[in-house]
């Protein structure tokens, strides 16, 4: 089923979800390091292999970071071909003071924010879809 394009329904149905954890960013020097970890995601630069760990498993290895996050699924199936969405969020993050950090996945959009600023995040994102729960 492909994902949603409309933007307006893309915001209404939203459905930001909260997942329970603590998550870093790190970097690694190779595909096999990053693979090792177990990543919830890793992007090759040309720096360095970015990998998005649960802050345990980076404690664990000794793995370096410097902030920790918050992970917020928006649950609606949206499409990599929709516009505006990742601005719309980014947007009414910003107006609330909550940095952001975005991954398009195939259908979903993946949130990480500071942990101090869940909650905050949280609201602005139910209250920019309509929704109080």
């Amino acid at each position: 089923m492909p994902g949603e394009m409309n933007l307006q329904k893309l915001l209404t149905a939203l459905n930001p979800e909260l997942n329970p954890g603590e998550f870093v960013f790190c970097l690694v020097e190779s595909v096999e390091k990053a693979f090792s970890l177990e990543p919830l995601c890793s992007f090759q630069e040309k720096e360095g292999i970015t990998v998005i760990l649960p802050r345990a498993k980076a404690d664990e290895t000794g793995m370096s970071y410097s902030l920790i996050f918050a992970w917020i699924t928006l649950t609606v199936h949206s499409s990599l071909e929709g516009v505006g969405l990742t601005a719309a969020v980014s947007r009414a993050l910003a107006e609330a003071g909550i940095s952001c950090n975005m991954v398009a996945a195939f259908h979903h959009d993946h949130l990480f924010v500071p942990l101090k600023d869940a909650d905050r995040a949280m609201k602005a994102l139910r209250t920019m879809s309509g929704t109080s729960h």
